[in-house]
């Protein structure tokens, strides 16, 4: 199953984010479930949030997933949200 994960940063939050990114993307590569990702900017090209599609077997696995993520481990996020979603163009 498909799930998408989004997540909000808390505000002023970049430099968190910067710090554990090199952590982050060796998840996503270690863990071979996230399907596609990017983070969420805002007018002035800074990262301020995630979206993540992840390839997993049950929704209780995404939330394993997600909290397992080196940005949610640092508190990077002020909400995380976890929904099935249903690949249809693309």
């Amino acid at each position: 199953m498909r799930v998408a994960l989004i997540c909000t940063d808390k505000a002023g939050a970049l430099q968190t984010r910067l710090d554990n990114r090199s952590a982050h993307l060796a998840y996503i590569a270690e863990t071979g479930v996230v399907e596609m990702a990017g983070p969420f900017l805002n007018p002035e090209g800074q990262m301020t949030g995630s979206l993540l599609v992840l390839e997993v077997g049950s929704l209780a696995e995404a939330e394993v997933w997600a909290a397992g993520d080196p940005y949610a481990q640092a508190g990077l996020f002020e909400s995380v949200s976890l929904s099935e979603w249903k690949k249809v163009v693309g």
